[in-house]
């Protein structure tokens, strides 16, 4: 969230501490109401109007007419300002942080005695970068403004914020650059904590929800060959996940959304998906025997079919279950529970479905040819099952 102070144009007093969201309408009515004016245009310090929101940075000091032209702060309009009143807007820098300006104070830079900030600008008299500036009088530094911006925010209010897609590395050695031991530490931690554990030992639901939590949301999460046995996963989102080959014995994940994960060659026996939602999943050769997996959603409005082609299914209970276009070819489906399953248009070809109990299903168009039906029920059928559709 970004944070600016208002001014009423020309005036340098009452200003406004107003957090910036949404258009620059909505910006211009909060400055109408806070500055008991009729805001339509806003300015910078140097007298640039603002026509776009995204152009505001964090602090910035903004000028909000109500249509007059720009006349800036108190020093614009009153000449009599004292030496001493003007020597006390010295305080205020520009950083040229890698091609991007920053705005504080000196009074944030210094703030950690140790820091490289400290020793740059601790002393108010001394130029100690000569004729390092650029053309507008910041004074330049080479490195990341990404990473710079959130050490420069710890500065300001002493808390750890880092936007989504910022890669805490990058901050964590930014840190250590500018030589903030504090704050290293805290990254240290937290990078520490996201990371899953260096053994087997399963991760609990609070571990992995710090996990899920500290990656961006466009990043691909990685889970392959981790154990999550036991574990409380219930109504969690956890759609693209990549679990290949990874431990979910026994666990809950009642109600999850699982739309487009890759459970490849998973462990899932005795774990518990009643209700979730598994459209477009990928579970080729998984374990799943004894699973529950009732009332789950396996159709997918936009077309991805659900694979669980050659998955161990053996005793599962799937009773009720939305499962149109599904790939379960050579699955093992042996003892499991199918009622009023919805099946149709459903692979099934050499499918193990030995004394499945199908009663209630709606198998049209459902591919059964070489299918071991062998003790099979089929009572109360939707449809008819046609003598072509399986062959043993």
């Amino acid at each position: 969230m970004r944070r600016v102070t208002l001014f009423v144009n020309g005036t340098s007093r009452n200003g406004k501490v107003v957090a910036v969201y949404g258009t620059l309408a909505d910006l211009l009515s909060v400055a109408s109401t806070k500055l008991g004016i009729r805001a339509t245009s806003v300015f910078t310090g140097k007298g640039g109007l603002i026509d776009d929101i995204t152009l505001i940075r964090d602090d910035d000091v903004l000028y909000v007419s109500e249509g007059d032209t720009f006349v800036g702060g108190f020093r614009a309009f009153i000449p009599e300002v004292s030496q001493f009143q003007c020597h006390a807007h010295t305080d205020w820098l520009t950083l040229n942080v890698g091609g991007r300006c920053f705005t504080t104070t000196r009074s944030t830079l210094v703030k950690e005695p140790e820091s490289m900030l400290n020793h740059m600008f601790g002393n108010k008299d001394a130029d100690v970068w000569g004729n390092k500036q650029d053309d507008q009088g910041a004074y330049l530094i080479d490195r990341s403004p990404d990473y710079f911006e959130p050490i420069l925010n710890y500065l300001r209010h002493g808390q750890l914020i880092v936007n989504d897609g910022i890669n805490l590395l990058g901050v964590l050695e930014e840190a250590r650059f500018f030589g903030i031991e504090r704050l290293a530490e805290q990254l240290e931690s937290v990078i520490r904590n996201s990371q899953p554990a260096d053994d087997h030992s399963p991760l609990s639901r609070k571990e992995f929800v710090r996990f899920l939590l500290a990656t961006p949301t466009k990043s691909e999460l990685r889970c392959q060959g981790l154990s999550f046995s036991g574990a409380d996963l219930s109504r969690l989102d956890l759609r693209y996940i990549n679990f290949k080959m990874a431990n979910l014995s026994r666990c809950n994940l009642t109600h999850a959304n699982l739309c487009g994960t890759n459970l490849e060659r998973a462990d899932l026996s005795s774990a518990n998906l009643d209700g979730a939602n598994l459209q477009g999943v990928k579970m080729l050769c998984t374990n799943a025997e004894g699973a529950s997996l009732r009332g789950c959603n396996f159709e997918d409005p936009a077309g991805l079919k659900a694979n669980l082609e050659g998955a161990n299914l053996k005793g599962v209970d799937m009773e009720g279950s939305q499962m149109t276009g599904i790939n379960l070819r050579v699955a093992t489906l042996k003892n499991a529970k199918l009622k009023n399953c919805n099946l149709r248009g459903a692979t099934l070809a050499g499918t193990d479905l030995e004394n499945c109990d199908l009663s209630g299903c709606d198998l049209q168009e459902a591919n059964l040819r070489g299918s071991n039906v062998k003790g099979a029920i089929f009572e109360e059928m939707l449809t008819p099952l046609h003598m072509s559709q399986s062959v043993r």
